[in-house]
């Protein structure tokens, strides 16, 4: 069995040297072979001097260097086309997820589990990003109906089938345990350690959370054919439309039997109820035609980011030399 383990890092100049000494030593104890594949997503720091330092001291370190940031879901998309492990573990370059943690996630893949989470028990970052953290988890958890703590943990092992189906991109690497269950992939999560950062500081803002609900609204729809656009936007369409008609189908019934009808603002009030649900249907009807096509092709080819180089483990040969371009 081959362990391939993938680390997306940006400005990480100070943390890599101690995480790569960190994780030598619980790789070498392990008995499997195994392999580095770091991807710097465009760092502006001596990240990329880092890594290229690393990848000369051992034929087991793999490079992937973005010109740009192009976010997390990029780089872990890049990492997985990379990767040549039967096993995949992800995590941190901020020295925050603890390196010991790889043989009870191995553990866990070998009791049957296809993909396992960590969960921070004791998550050591301010209240400013546990608190919304701990909300953002409970919504996403009741969404997707994958009953996980810790959606968004960077410590994660895979299996390389898992892997080979997932495809990220935007901000949907928060959402790769509800992907792969939607999959029919085993997902569990285990309990790890967690450390305050050492060096430099997030590289994530509060705007992330707001995101992260947009990005759950965008992979319901987009990757989960469950939840059909014109299903949600119906109901909503339905709901409104009956609403709407309750005034006017009294008020008919009073003409009916012969009593005057004079405009009042309950009626006006339904006919915007009701102008309001077929322009909602209409929105519904549009979405699920996109959604339908995109259903169809299923290509999703979100290679967005541009690769300066790129190093495979092992064989030292470069597949991308400098100056070329992957972009779609």
């Amino acid at each position: 069995m081959k362990i391939s383990i993938l680390i997306p890092c940006y400005n990480e100049e100070e943390s890599l040297p101690e995480l790569y000494k960190k994780l030598e030593e619980v790789m070498s104890s392990l008995g499997h072979d195994y392999e580095y594949v770091f991807v710097d997503d465009g760092s502006t720091d001596r990240t990329i001097g880092v890594l290229r330092a690393l990848r000369d001291g051992s034929s087991r370190v793999g490079v992937i260097s973005f010109r740009r940031n192009y976010g997390k879901s990029a780089a872990l998309n890049a990492g997985f086309k990379a990767v040549d492990g039967d096993i995949v573990i992800t995590m941190d370059a901020d020295l925050q997820d603890d390196p010991a943690e790889v043989p009870n996630l191995l553990r866990k893949i070998e009791e049957g589990a296809d993909l396992v989470s960590g969960w921070k028990v004791h998550r050591r970052d301010p209240i400013s990003k546990t608190l919304p953290s701990k909300v953002f988890n409970a919504i996403t958890s009741l969404a997707t109906g994958i009953k996980l703590h810790d959606f968004n943990c960077g410590l994660k092992a895979y299996r390389r089938t898992v892997v080979e189906s997932l495809t990220i991109y935007g901000e949907l690497h928060r959402f790769i345990p509800a992907l792969a269950g939607w999959s029919g992939f085993r997902v569990e999560e285990i309990g790890v350690r967690h450390f305050e950062r050492k060096y430099g500081h997030s590289k994530y803002g509060a705007k992330r959370f707001l995101n992260g609900f947009f990005d759950l609204v965008t992979m319901m729809f987009v990757t989960r054919r469950e939840l059909n656009p014109l299903h949600f936007f119906g109901r909503i369409a339905v709901v409104l439309f009956a609403v709407g008609m309750l005034p006017q189908v009294f008020f008919f019934v009073q003409w009916v039997a012969g009593h005057g009808i004079h405009v009042r603002p309950i009626m006006l009030l339904g006919f915007v109820f009701v102008i309001v649900s077929l322009q909602i249907g209409s929105i519904g009807l549009l979405a699920e035609l996109l959604s339908a096509r995109s259903a169809r092709e299923m290509t999703f080819s979100f290679k967005e980011y541009s690769v300066r180089g790129e190093v495979q483990p092992d064989a030292g040969k470069r597949i991308v030399a400098p100056g070329a371009s992957e972009t779609a």
